[in-house]
């Protein structure tokens, strides 16, 4: 008996497909695992870089304070002040940055830090370069009302 519809020349072409749907699935698994490192690091740099606010907004500026006491009821921040807590605390930390700076309006510190970070996979998708990863935290200088 012979077929003549056809079937027979279609035999095997859901091989590719079925090849093709598990190279998408690995490369979404695979694309998973490298976010979720990537989130990682972000989380982590970002705690890094609060614990540094934080050491700078505890840092007033002494002379100011006993010069003229705390009329605002705010401490007094210098930016040499916070740029010392800042290092002070990334050092205590044993943290490596590749690059952060710490800025000030005399009442709020923020600092900004950033990290080059080697991601799971990141040779698949970012080429074989590090990730930039870079995080922003603000803290205003404690004081009671």
């Amino acid at each position: 008996m012979r077929e003549t519809d056809g079937s027979a020349t279609e035999r095997g072409s859901s091989l590719p497909l079925v090849l093709v749907c598990w190279l998408v699935a690995a490369l979404m698994a695979l694309g998973a695992v490298a976010a979720s490192d990537a989130f990682l690091e972000q989380q982590s740099l970002q705690s890094v870089c609060d614990a540094a606010a934080l050491a700078a907004a505890n840092q007033a500026d002494e002379a100011a304070v006993y010069a003229g006491g705390i009329p605002d009821g705010t401490l007094p921040l210098t930016r040499a002040g916070a740029q010392a807590a800042v290092a002070d605390s990334l050092a205590d930390g044993g943290t490596t940055l590749d690059s952060w700076s710490a800025e000030t309006d005399g009442a709020e510190v923020t600092v900004r830090c950033t990290r080059h970070v080697e991601i799971a996979f990141g040779w698949l998708f970012l080429g074989g370069q590090p990730l930039e990863r870079t995080a922003v935290a603000g803290a205003r200088a404690p004081t009671v009302p």
